[in-house]
């Protein structure tokens, strides 16, 4: 599928908002979180929702969260609205432990949403039942623009309001460096922390570029999304590293990696141009927005639908 069709599938709030008020017609509805049991009625009901999309592309998702570690405390796929039994309604989350500078926090990213038109005055709840817990940080990667109003009711707060984009430099000072491609199937990454490590071999199964950057001061994780800007320039997005500054540092072996890969043009969530790259700064691209106690930091979209599912 198509990059903007995926996004019409797994964002479905457009839906939700234009007819957020229409009187619900059955008397019958309840609300609940989402067990494996209700896979195959989800994955129906987001398929004759979005017909760019069939019920084999949502059960794959829901295998992906499946095997995903969600901590204990929080909702393992989100919750339903249901009437009559049948589901007319679904909010996905990937829940997660996130950790920045060695401190661990809980955030839930607000993935996928959609509800059936007569139903759509129970659509507030589903938010509203996902967003009580005040320990969670909670964010959205790819908010259709239309919602942003809603966001803001919800008290989401802008993340980052663009992208910075930088070309791929084969020549970029490398120093005492060298980089190793994770392979899903590896046992160990050396000088890493389990947390990283994990981090790193999880998100090469979902199809990321996983890299270990190692220097004399230690080993440095990145994570990138393959993608294709304007659906033919191959570019890799940034999902994760310690910090962006990290990434300007080493940007010349790590450059050298992604462009054997074929990637020309490296994108980075960021309000301003990044200190130490070369590139171009583009406005109003790709925002992000969150709600909670630990403001996520820019270079972190670990465990989002952006790295599983590449949206």
């Amino acid at each position: 599928m198509r990059k903007d069709d995926q996004r019409r599938i797994y964002k479905g709030e457009g839906d939700v908002t234009l007819d957020a008020m229409r009187r619900p017609t059955a008397g019958n509805v309840r609300m609940r979180e989402i067990v494996a049991g209700d896979f195959g009625a989800i994955a129906k009901l987001l398929a004759s929702g979005f017909t760019r999309s069939t019920p084999q592309d949502w059960m794959d998702i829901f295998d992906k969260l499946s095997r995903h570690p969600t901590p204990v405390t929080l909702p393992k796929y989100g919750y339903l609205i249901v009437s009559d039994d049948a589901v007319v309604g679904v909010i996905l989350v990937i829940s997660s432990i996130a950790q920045t500078d060695g401190a661990m926090s809980l955030r839930s990213n607000l993935s996928s949403w959609y509800v059936l038109p007569p139903f759509r005055g129970y659509a507030p709840l589903l938010l509203s039942r996902l967003l009580k817990n005040p320990e969670v940080t909670y964010v959205n990667v790819s908010p259709a623009p239309h919602t942003l109003p809603i966001l803001a009711a919800q008290g989401f707060v802008p993340l980052s309001s663009g992208q910075f984009l930088v070309p791929i430099n084969p020549f970029a000072r490398s120093g005492n460096a060298t980089i190793n491609q994770i392979r899903p199937d590896d046992d160990e990454i050396a000088g890493l922390d389990p947390f990283e490590r994990d981090l790193l071999l999880a998100h090469a199964r979902y199809g990321c570029i996983s890299l270990s950057c190692k220097t004399p001061d230690g080993a440095h994780p990145f994570v990138f999304r393959p993608r294709l800007i304007k659906r033919r320039i191959p570019s890799a997005q940034l999902i994760y590293c310690r910090h962006v500054s990290d990434l300007a540092r080493l940007f010349g072996p790590v450059s050298r990696s992604l462009g054997r890969g074929g990637r020309l043009i490296v994108w980075i969530d960021s309000d301003r141009p990044v200190e130490g790259l070369r590139g171009f700064h583009v406005t109003g691209v790709n925002p992000k927005y969150y709600r909670g106690p630990a403001r996520p930091r820019l270079g972190d979209l670990a465990y989002t639908e952006a790295a599983m599912f590449g949206i």
